[in-house]
């Protein structure tokens, strides 16, 4: 009776191990063939310390990509990454933030989170950046800002306190600072989870840029996935040596 008592135990602790050992074993596992694989340092940079991302969900995989309403390479990414956001995994949260690296990008992000704060943002995200694109800096003030607002229906003043208001100088400012600990010199430039970045620079076109973004987001699901699975078994572990 006593040694059947003990075998009932050991195979109770047992089986949390097998599973922490399974779980190691697939994590440690290859790539399935054809999958592509790149490099650090070369398709895309780690960030050191990662970096914690403003608004990112507790266990989802935060991506974020940095842009800017008159640069030509963004306003060409923005299709293919339509595209990957019809088709993103539920476990990823996507953030759009302008980059206000200088003064004339600093114009367009006060724009961007002023549209934000006045609730139309969906609405005028996509005009705004066709605009931009047509009429290049006749767009890059505040006055000239206003009047597009105007033409789609928001009144100069309101546009005007939202531009100018705290919300939005917090905004920008925290961009800003996210831009620079992150080392954003260019974009349109994606961020995974805090812990790397790619850039059209070195990814060298739109499709090889989302095929990077997508390896990237696997790579920290598996990651995700594994700590998981290795805190559940050791917690069931522990309680299991609790237990006798």
């Amino acid at each position: 009776m006593k040694s059947q008592t003990n075998r009932r135990r050991w195979q109770r602790c047992l089986v949390p191990f097998l599973w922490v050992l399974l779980v190691s074993v697939a994590w440690a596992a290859p790539p399935p063939p054809g999958s592509a694989k790149f490099e650090a340092g070369f398709d895309y940079r780690l960030i050191d310390p990662p970096v914690q991302v403003p608004g990112a969900e507790p266990g989802k995989v935060t991506v974020v990509e940095f842009f800017w309403y008159g640069c030509p390479h963004c306003y060409r990414f923005e299709p293919y990454l339509d595209k990957w956001l019809e088709h993103k995994p539920p476990g990823v949260q996507f953030i759009r933030i302008p980059a206000p690296l200088n003064a004339a990008w600093t114009v367009h992000a006060r724009a961007y989170y002023a549209a934000k704060e006045l609730g139309v943002l969906s609405r005028l995200f996509q005009p705004l950046f066709d605009a931009v694109q047509r009429e290049g800096s006749a767009l890059g003030t505040e006055d000239a800002l206003a009047g597009f607002f105007a033409r789609h229906g928001v009144k100069p003043a309101a546009f005007r306190a939202a531009y100018g208001s705290f919300t939005v100088d917090a905004e920008v400012r925290r961009a800003r600072a996210l831009a620079q600990r992150i080392g954003i010199t260019g974009v349109p430039t994606v961020v995974v989870a805090g812990k790397y970045r790619t850039s059209m620079d070195l990814a060298g076109s739109d499709q090889r840029l989302i095929a990077i973004l997508n390896y990237l987001v696997r790579k920290e699901s598996r990651r995700g996935m594994h700590t998981g699975a290795l805190e559940s078994a050791t917690a069931s572990a522990a309680n299991q040596s609790t237990a006798r």
